[in-house]
């Protein structure tokens, strides 16, 4: 769909028109589905959370300003809203210091090529939830470590730390994954 039909959706949405609302939902509900998944792991639930955030998306489509995607701004309220939820699940999280004496770079770094995704994503899982948090909006969803920070409200020392403790925690579980098959 090019710019300016977006557009005349995003505005028919600042109208209240159904119509749009319909049709930008479809264009995007398959993407943000998979966002709020990423987060929730149940198909359910992600489809509840991902419902959430797009009435929430069409309520507050005035602050929506046009300085990003309106991809963007929408799947960062779905993260929001998946990060919400998982917060209301009251799950224990592991606290992480956020004094750093020395990180290193942020060095790319390549997954053994017979590991398949869906353990990747088991490892992901598998790891504190900060350091997961960080690993899937940096490695996953393509953030930044300034965009992380805000959407996690942290501040972007730890952010880099989170990741750097993920992606050393997500090494070894590879490892470990790939001597057990």
């Amino acid at each position: 769909m090019d710019k300016n039909n977006q557009a005349d959706l995003i505005e028919g949405c600042r109208k209240n028109d159904s119509l749009s609302q319909m049709q930008l939902y479809d264009l995007y509900c398959k993407a943000m589905f998979n966002t709020a998944y990423n987060f929730i792991k149940d198909d359910d639930i992600a489809q509840d959370v991902m419902q959430e955030a797009f009435i929430k998306a069409f309520k507050k489509i005035d602050t929506y300003t046009g300085e990003a995607s309106f991809g963007a701004w929408l799947k960062r309220i779905v993260i929001n809203q998946s990060l919400d939820w998982l917060k209301k699940q009251k799950i224990k999280t592991v606290e992480l210091n956020d004094e750093v004496t020395y990180l290193p770079n942020d060095d790319p770094w390549e997954v053994e090529s017979g590991i398949s995704m869906a353990v990747i994503y088991k490892c992901i899982e598998a790891l504190p939830l900060k350091c997961k948090n960080v690993v899937k909006l940096y490695l996953l969803e393509g953030y930044d470590h300034q965009e992380v920070a805000q959407i996690l409200n942290i501040s972007e020392v730890s952010s880099r730390s989170q990741l750097s403790r993920g992606k050393s925690k997500l090494k070894e579980l590879l490892i470990h994954e790939n001597y057990e098959s």
